[in-house]
Protein backbone atom coordinates (compact mmCIF):
# COMPACT_ATOMS: atom_id res chain seq x y z
CA UNK A 1 0.00 0.00 0.00
CA UNK A 2 1.45 3.53 -0.97
CA UNK A 3 1.32 6.07 0.94
CA UNK A 4 0.31 9.36 0.14
CA UNK A 5 -0.93 13.10 2.10
CA UNK A 6 -3.01 15.35 0.40
CA UNK A 7 -3.55 18.17 3.29
CA UNK A 8 -4.24 22.25 2.91
CA UNK A 9 -3.93 24.55 5.44
CA UNK A 10 -5.22 28.35 4.64
CA UNK A 11 -5.72 31.42 6.43
CA UNK A 12 -7.69 34.30 4.76
CA UNK A 13 -10.19 35.89 3.51
CA UNK A 14 -14.13 34.98 2.54
CA UNK A 15 -14.45 36.40 -0.86
CA UNK A 16 -18.46 35.76 -0.27
CA UNK A 17 -20.76 34.58 2.08
CA UNK A 18 -21.53 30.95 2.15
CA UNK A 19 -23.87 29.48 -0.50
CA UNK A 20 -25.68 26.17 0.46
CA UNK A 21 -27.28 23.17 -1.85
CA UNK A 22 -28.64 20.31 -1.20
CA UNK A 23 -28.29 16.57 -2.87
CA UNK A 24 -31.47 14.64 -3.14
CA UNK A 25 -29.94 12.70 -0.39
CA UNK A 26 -30.57 15.66 1.40
CA UNK A 27 -26.77 15.91 1.99
CA UNK A 28 -25.86 19.96 2.39
CA UNK A 29 -22.85 21.20 0.22
CA UNK A 30 -21.75 24.80 1.23
CA UNK A 31 -19.42 26.89 -1.33
CA UNK A 32 -17.32 30.11 -0.69
CA UNK A 33 -14.60 31.21 -1.53
CA UNK A 34 -11.82 32.85 0.19
CA UNK A 35 -8.23 35.08 -0.53
CA UNK A 36 -4.92 34.42 0.59
CA UNK A 37 -2.25 36.85 0.29
CA UNK A 38 1.32 36.64 0.46
CA UNK A 39 4.02 38.94 0.23
CA UNK A 40 7.50 39.24 -1.35
CA UNK A 41 9.97 42.46 -1.79
CA UNK A 42 10.26 42.70 -5.68
CA UNK A 43 12.99 43.27 -7.61
CA UNK A 44 13.10 46.91 -6.79
CA UNK A 45 12.82 46.39 -3.04
CA UNK A 46 8.98 47.67 -3.16
CA UNK A 47 6.90 45.20 -1.30
CA UNK A 48 4.52 42.79 -3.32
CA UNK A 49 1.12 41.45 -2.60
CA UNK A 50 0.12 38.32 -4.70
CA UNK A 51 -3.58 37.09 -3.66
CA UNK A 52 -4.62 33.64 -4.56
CA UNK A 53 -8.16 32.77 -4.79
CA UNK A 54 -9.66 29.11 -3.36
CA UNK A 55 -12.69 27.38 -3.92
CA UNK A 56 -13.72 26.10 -0.91
CA UNK A 57 -16.41 23.01 -0.23
CA UNK A 58 -17.95 22.05 2.82
CA UNK A 59 -20.27 19.08 3.00
CA UNK A 60 -23.26 19.48 5.64
CA UNK A 61 -21.98 22.90 7.56
CA UNK A 62 -23.70 23.84 10.60
CA UNK A 63 -26.13 26.46 10.73
CA UNK A 64 -24.37 28.27 13.55
CA UNK A 65 -20.83 28.34 11.19
CA UNK A 66 -22.67 29.41 8.13
CA UNK A 67 -23.82 32.42 10.36
CA UNK A 68 -20.32 32.99 11.31
CA UNK A 69 -18.88 32.94 7.35
CA UNK A 70 -19.40 35.85 5.92
CA UNK A 71 -17.74 38.07 3.37
CA UNK A 72 -14.73 39.70 4.65
CA UNK A 73 -13.97 37.63 8.01
CA UNK A 74 -10.72 36.16 8.58
CA UNK A 75 -11.02 32.33 8.95
CA UNK A 76 -8.46 28.99 9.38
CA UNK A 77 -9.41 26.50 6.87
CA UNK A 78 -7.97 22.50 6.63
CA UNK A 79 -8.64 20.09 3.88
CA UNK A 80 -7.44 18.73 1.20
CA UNK A 81 -7.35 19.02 -2.09
CA UNK A 82 -9.41 17.76 -5.50
CA UNK A 83 -9.67 18.44 -8.93
CA UNK A 84 -12.80 18.21 -10.78
CA UNK A 85 -13.96 18.62 -14.41
CA UNK A 86 -17.36 19.92 -15.66
CA UNK A 87 -18.44 21.56 -18.55
CA UNK A 88 -19.92 24.53 -19.18
CA UNK A 89 -22.75 26.31 -20.51
CA UNK A 90 -20.90 26.29 -24.00
CA UNK A 91 -20.37 22.84 -23.98
CA UNK A 92 -16.64 24.14 -23.05
CA UNK A 93 -14.74 21.28 -20.66
CA UNK A 94 -13.15 22.95 -17.94
CA UNK A 95 -11.07 22.28 -14.63
CA UNK A 96 -11.13 23.44 -11.38
CA UNK A 97 -9.07 22.70 -7.79
CA UNK A 98 -10.92 23.09 -5.03
CA UNK A 99 -10.45 22.35 -1.05
CA UNK A 100 -13.17 20.22 0.68
CA UNK A 101 -12.84 21.64 3.80
CA UNK A 102 -12.46 19.06 6.74
CA UNK A 103 -12.08 21.59 9.50
CA UNK A 104 -13.09 25.70 9.76
CA UNK A 105 -12.31 28.12 12.27
CA UNK A 106 -13.04 31.69 12.11
CA UNK A 107 -11.07 33.95 13.77
CA UNK A 108 -13.64 36.52 14.08
CA UNK A 109 -16.76 37.15 15.84
CA UNK A 110 -19.33 38.14 13.90
CA UNK A 111 -19.56 41.00 16.37
CA UNK A 112 -17.80 43.43 17.69
CA UNK A 113 -14.07 42.38 18.24
CA UNK A 114 -12.05 38.98 17.56
CA UNK A 115 -12.62 35.28 18.81
CA UNK A 116 -11.69 32.19 17.74
CA UNK A 117 -14.61 29.60 17.20
CA UNK A 118 -14.18 26.34 16.18
CA UNK A 119 -17.08 23.97 14.70
CA UNK A 120 -17.57 21.83 17.55
CA UNK A 121 -16.09 24.70 20.20
CA UNK A 122 -13.54 22.52 21.17
CA UNK A 123 -10.16 24.38 23.09
CA UNK A 124 -8.03 22.12 21.61
CA UNK A 125 -8.65 23.50 18.10
CA UNK A 126 -8.99 27.15 19.64
CA UNK A 127 -5.40 26.78 21.14
CA UNK A 128 -3.75 25.74 17.76
CA UNK A 129 -4.59 28.65 16.15
CA UNK A 130 -4.01 31.16 18.70
CA UNK A 131 -0.42 29.92 19.76
CA UNK A 132 0.53 30.43 15.73
CA UNK A 133 3.33 32.84 16.01
CA UNK A 134 3.87 35.97 14.43
CA UNK A 135 5.31 35.91 10.81
CA UNK A 136 8.09 38.42 10.60
CA UNK A 137 8.26 40.27 7.03
CA UNK A 138 10.77 42.66 7.61
CA UNK A 139 13.22 40.23 6.19
CA UNK A 140 15.02 40.91 3.29
CA UNK A 141 14.84 37.74 1.75
CA UNK A 142 13.60 37.10 -1.62
CA UNK A 143 11.02 34.13 -0.49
Amino acid sequence: MAFSLNKIMLIGNLGRDVETRFTTGSVSISSFSMATTNSYKGKDGNWVNETTWHNITVFNLSDFMKEQLKKGKKVYVEGRLTKREYTDKEGIKRYSTDVVSERIIPLESSGEGSTNYSENNSSSETNVVSEMPPIDNNDDLPF
